[in-house]
């Protein structure tokens, strides 16, 4: 689930680039996707 919606905000972030659409949004959330994914991946090799 967290890697398809890390891929829909990588669409999003692109098509931002491309078209200038959502602004800073898409940034924002693209942010914080990788903030989740990134803690994500601590927690697996953890063990928790």
């Amino acid at each position: 689930m967290l890697w398809t919606i890390l891929l829909v905000l990588l669409v999003l972030w692109a098509l931002g680039f491309g078209f200038s659409i959502g602004g800073n949004l898409i940034h924002l959330l693209l942010v914080i996707g990788l903030v989740v994914l990134i803690a994500q991946l601590i927690q697996e090799r953890r063990g928790v």
